[in-house]
């Protein structure tokens, strides 16, 4: 697995992708520098370079590659895909705090909504253009074990609590 964060663009070299090819089956190009310019290697290199083996990621988008009459689609690895539904989580639960297990919650939720035909074009989650229905099931996650933690406090807030006066 390579994987570059630098912001330095092009650090991912052919001869470097190429060595991964040879020694993975499905090797993993974490290209996640954003902006597009930043990039470690560009989609077209990685599968290139892996006649059509990676597993590729950005941190922005790149279009679809044809390779040996394929069509691979690059997938992007956003931290939008975790911080939309955990901060949406975190206000409908009310929560009163946000600790590690909330954000494993939302991680998890995260990676059970990828299928085997996503990982058949080789992306390793859902295409962004569903970021809405994942975020909702991200928050419903995180909201959920944060009332397992004790750390929501805004379904209390709601509830009817009878109080009377007392005339004596």
């Amino acid at each position: 697995m390579l994987i570059g964060t630098s912001g330095k663009g092009g650090t991912f070299t052919q001869d470097m992708v190429e060595a991964m090819g040879a020694l993975n089956e499905k090797p993993v190009i974490f290209a996640l520098s954003n902006l597009t310019s930043h990039s470690k290697c560009t989609a077209e290199q990685a599968y290139t370079w892996t006649q059509g083996h990676a597993v590729f990621t950005s941190g922005s988008p790149f279009p679809t590659v044809e390779l040996d009459g394929k069509t691979l689609v690059p997938g992007q690895s956003n931290n939008a895909y975790i911080f939309l539904g955990f901060g949406l989580g975190v206000i409908i639960s009310g929560a009163i705090r946000v600790c590690d297990d909330m954000l494993l919650a939302a991680s998890e939720a995260l990676a059970k909504q990828v299928m085997e035909e996503h990982f058949a074009k080789g992306l390793i989650f859902q295409p962004f253009t569903n970021i809405r229905a994942i975020s909702a099931r991200i928050a419903a996650k995180v909201a959920t074990k944060a009332y397992e933690l004790g750390l929501a406090k805004y379904a209390e807030s709601c509830m009817y609590t009878p109080t009377y006066r007392s005339y004596r």
